[in-house]
């Protein structure tokens, strides 16, 4: 009972994951780009299970073998890897090779993913606060942004 008791609040990192990431994915979503509201689900939940799960490991096995050693880092690192491959997927280059297209949705998958990591880790109001900064970029900044490069090719 206990055992279950413990995932139940390892699973806080996950929902809290789920949430934050969802809110990034909804903002993607409504723009109608292709890494929407399900990818960003998916990408920013598993990497708060990766972290989640390697903290279990180190809880679990550290005490019992010193010949057991355990890279934290290295998962953060095959985390950042994984979705940076993933994001590689989504860049593509026009014909002429002069721009190219899926640079902020490779940008933030990988956004999503650090705020995964930041949730596994239960680092919840630096995920949050994250996030927000996210969305305040992919939102007014980014209609800023646009206005700008509209009032210049006037």
């Amino acid at each position: 009972m206990e055992s279950a008791l413990n995932e139940l609040k390892l699973m806080q990192g996950l929902l809290a994951a789920f949430v934050l990431s969802g809110l990034i994915g909804w903002e993607r979503e409504k723009r109608n780009r292709s890494a929407g509201l399900r990818t960003h689900i998916l990408v920013g939940v598993s990497a708060a299970l990766f972290m989640v799960l390697s903290e279990t490991l180190v809880i679990t096995f550290a005490g019992r073998d010193d010949q057991v050693r355990f890279d934290l880092i290295g998962v953060l690192g095959a985390v950042v890897s994984g979705v940076s491959f993933l994001g590689a997927g989504a860049i593509f280059s026009s014909k002429a090779g002069h721009q190219a297209k899926g640079l902020t949705t490779a940008a933030g998958l990988l956004a999503t993913a650090a705020v995964g990591v930041a949730c596994g880790l239960h680092l919840y109001v630096l995920a949050t606060g994250a996030t927000l900064l996210f969305l305040l970029t992919l939102g007014p900044l980014s209609r800023l942004s646009e206005r700008i490069a509209g009032e210049s090719e006037d």
